[in-house]
């Protein structure tokens, strides 16, 4: 059978059998997977050849011979080598006993003479010992470190084979579980290679460490600390690379996000606008039917708006992942960076990038490193260049745990430089953005007279000036209101709210979030009630058609309830604890009658002018004077009414405390804790669709108009320049201006008067030229003559009495 077979590509002196049949190798080696058996003289003839042909290549690259008809030079003989590699390479899982050495042959050979062989038997190779690793004949762990020294050639083909190789073949290893030892071996590779001094084979480590990290492969503490520590690579570009990486990390994770939120969330889009006017015309325009179908619109509207920021909440509750995070030793790495940066002579761009990665580092950890802010300091000027850049940094690097005496230098710095009436506007409005910030996460900082100054900013005519001055106006309403003048205060929600001295920290007694779940009576028509109550924003509009009535008994309705009202607010003054102490009664007591005297001033106005419009009405005169009565004795007994309901509140309050404890034992249940979860998403949805004024406050009309993150949240924001100089009018050229302004005058045509475009018209006519033209009735015609000949008689009759001036004959 093999007697009558020839294979084309071989000289007849190498081949042991002749024949009429010519084969070629993709076709015999087909005829090789089908029959194993059968082709095994084949298969030697090949694997002879292939072994003659490597120790003659090795020979003639020892001896460096280099004639033009040697093997080294000569094309057909590279390509035969390559093709009979390809063709083992694809019939070794048949033939593995017979080829059990050839992939150790394979590798030792492109590992030896790889940078000696020419591009394309070279290419071929490397093809054969992927095929091979692929259908896992070759271990990856000890071909990897030769698939790294081939992305050190110089050839790019070559480099992105073996690099996709690589990369791919690591992934599709943890794909269905991660084996930690062969990780591990295999990470001992790169990072054995990203320590070495030579920069191309560590730059190579650095973007394979980084590929397989980011696409969360090796997504471990040794990958994330192994390339945080290439910062301190000898190589200047090394380093560069790392910080870019480090710098640019978030913004992969946040185009991921925002690519998967948007693929997530598209079809759960309100189809309606919510806001106060649609909320009005779904109550009062229309039919019956049409405002049921806009309520229901509203209320789906809600409802994914609720789900949205459900959603949300527990994303940003979720872990946080940086390559920074992982750092097992962040004092120390940032103590050594900002030592590297203290004595480096890099460019600025550099610089600014290792002094982001130290402020990042700062803030993530809430480290202490003092001498940071003093090296910030001299870069704070408003002509610096890439200033905001640099001040966001400088943000970034502050926390609650640095002393504010020692970035109190930097913020006079700010204050001084960027902050005064010779300054920009620009550069006033970024100074007050800045200054916001750093009192944000340290609020020691400022003081009653700076802060008075800076809010005087707000009357600018400049609008960024105005917004930065009134939202640090607002923040201070919520950390610290007593610092502002009265005018400033407004309504805080807290008056006696104070920033936390340093080092204070607040002990938790208790499970987070269980207040929520004492103050949860069992309801769940809560998500019902809060649709319900947009009808109620509503009732808003038409307060002012309300008139109330001049009548006694009215107006004795209208003192008792308001009296009730009052007694009510006062009630729900209670001590956390519950317990009834003379003391605390006494505190309390001084507390509510100052609020009691401002409250019965009001209701005494409300009460004389109610009497008022009684009199001038003219009914229940006498009613109104048989039931008037002293003040005196009205704020005696509304005195002792409001102390004895405040006790029995309490003392009930207590027994419902006692009450709950005891039935629970103090323990929460798994269920519990889920409901807490679920009352926290309820409470964020409902705070983001108050801010969106599409429900009424009602009880909760002291909620903060902003929610103040905690530290924790603070330190893993991160601050993006751009926002510090948020409503800022740049200064455009001329260049832009005139491209501004034709890109307006691409759609529109070039002038034209009214007459000319109503000449062009070729639509035909238009009404009132139709009208003119069209057939009058008989009594309408006999009707215009008349009248035109009664008009040309009057004429006539006019023309003959007119004086026309002196007659020249006379």
């Amino acid at each position: 059978m093999n007697s009558h077979r020839t294979i084309t590509g071989m000289s007849p002196e190498q081949l042991s059998a002749s024949g009429s049949e010519k084969l070629s190798l993709p076709s015999l080696q087909s005829k090789m997977k089908c029959d194993p058996e059968g082709y095994e003289s084949e298969l030697h003839l090949i694997y002879n050849q292939f072994k003659s042909s490597l120790e003659l290549f090795k020979q003639q690259a020892d001896l460096g011979f280099k004639s033009v008809s040697g093997i080294r030079n000569d094309p057909a003989v590279a390509k035969d080598l390559g093709d009979r590699a390809m063709f083992l390479a694809h019939v070794t899982p048949f033939y593995q006993t017979h080829l059990a050495h050839f992939p150790a042959q394979l590798a030792e050979f492109l590992r030896s003479s790889a940078r000696t062989l020419p591009l394309g038997l070279c290419l071929h190779v490397t093809q054969a010992l992927i095929l091979l690793m692929n259908r896992k004949m070759v271990d990856m762990g000890d071909n990897l470190a030769l698939f790294m020294e081939l992305q050190t050639f110089g050839n790019k083909a070559l480099r992105k084979l073996a690099y996709s190789h690589v990369v791919h073949s690591i992934k599709r290893m943890n794909q269905k579980h991660k084996n930690e030892v062969k990780n591990r071996a295999l990470q001992n590779v790169l990072f054995e290679m990203l320590r070495q001094e030579d920069e191309t084979k560590a730059k190579r480590a650095l973007i394979t460490l980084r590929e397989l990290h980011q696409r969360k492969v090796w997504f471990d503490e040794r990958t994330a600390n192994a390339i945080c520590t290439a910062c301190f690579h000898p190589s200047s570009r090394i380093m560069i690379a790392c910080l870019s990486f480090l710098l640019d990390y978030e913004k992969f994770e946040d185009d991921d996000s925002d690519a998967s939120s948007s693929e997530d969330e598209a079809p759960h889009t309100p189809q309606i606008v919510l806001n106060r006017e649609s909320i009005y015309k779904a109550h009062h325009q229309g039919t019956i039917a049409s405002k049921k179908k806009k309520k229901a619109k509203l209320q789906r509207a809600m409802r994914s708006m609720k789900k949205q920021q459900r959603l949300s909440s527990e994303k940003s509750n979720s872990n946080y992942h940086t390559p920074l995070n992982h750092l097992k030793d962040p004092q120390g790495f940032a103590e050594k960076l900002f030592s590297r940066l203290q004595t480096c002579n890099e460019r600025f761009e550099v610089k600014m990038m290792m002094l982001k990665v130290i402020a990042r580092t700062i803030g993530l950890h809430r480290l202490i490193l003092l001498n940071f802010y003093p090296f910030l300091q001299k870069y704070i000027q408003p002509h610096q260049r890439d200033v905001t850049s640099l001040l966001a940094a400088a943000v970034q690097a502050c926390h609650d745990m640095v002393p504010p005496d020692a970035i109190q230098p930097l913020f006079k710095q700010l204050v001084n430089q960027f902050v005064h009436d010779h300054s920009r506007p620009e550069a006033i409005a970024v100074g007050l953005n800045v200054t916001r910030e750093l009192c944000l996460r340290i609020p020691l900082l400022m003081t009653e007279d700076l802060l008075q100054d800076l809010a005087l900013y707000k009357k600018s005519h400049e609008k960024a000036v105005s917004i930065a001055a009134r939202s640090l106006i607002g923040l201070f309403r919520e950390i610290c209101p007593s610092l502002l003048i009265k005018k400033d205060r407004g309504r805080p929600t807290n008056p006696k709210a104070r920033p936390k001295a340093y080092g204070e920290v607040n002990v938790l007694s208790n499970v987070p979030g269980v207040e929520l779940l004492e103050e949860d009576d069992g309801n769940e028509d809560g998500d019902d009630a809060d649709e319900a109550s947009l009808s109620g924003t509503d009732d808003d509009l038409d307060h002012d058609e309300m008139v109330a009535s001049g009548d006694a008994e009215d107006n004795h309705i209208a003192n008792s309830d308001s009296g009730s009202e009052e007694d009510s607010v006062v009630a729900e003054d209670v001590d956390s604890d519950g317990s009834i102490d003379d003391n605390d009664s006494d505190v309390s007591g001084d507390e509510d009658d100052e609020e009691d005297e401002d409250d019965e001033d009001e209701e005494d106005e409300e009460n004389e002018s109610n009497n008022n419009d009684a009199k001038d009405s003219g009914t229940g005169v006498k009613d109104n004077k048989a039931k008037k009565r002293k003040v005196a004795d009205f704020d005696k007994q509304l005195t002792d009414a409001d102390a004895s309901l405040r006790a029995l509140k309490r003392l009930a309050k207590e027994n419902m405390e006692h009450t709950s404890l005891d039935s629970t034992d103090g323990f929460l249940s798994n269920e519990d804790f889920q409901r807490i979860k679920e009352l926290k998403a309820k409470k964020d949805a409902r705070f983001a669709l108050t801010q969106h004024g599409l429900l009424k406050k009602g009880a909760d009309s002291k909620s903060p108009a902003f929610k103040i993150p905690n530290s924790d949240e603070l330190s893993i924001k991160r601050v993006d320049p751009a926002k510090l100089e948020v409503h800022v009018k740049k200064r455009m050229s001329k260049e832009e201006r005139l491209a501004l302004v034709r890109a307006g005058r691409e759609d529109r045509g070039k002038y034209q008067a009214r007459a000319a475009i109503k000449q062009k018209k070729t639509g035909g006519m238009s009404n009132r030229q139709k009208e003119h033209k069209k057939p009058m009735p008989l009594a309408a015609k006999r009707a215009k003559v008349a009248k035109s000949r009664i008009d040309k008689k009057k004429k006539q009759q006019r023309a003959g009495k007119q004086f026309r001036g002196k007659k020249a004959w006379k």
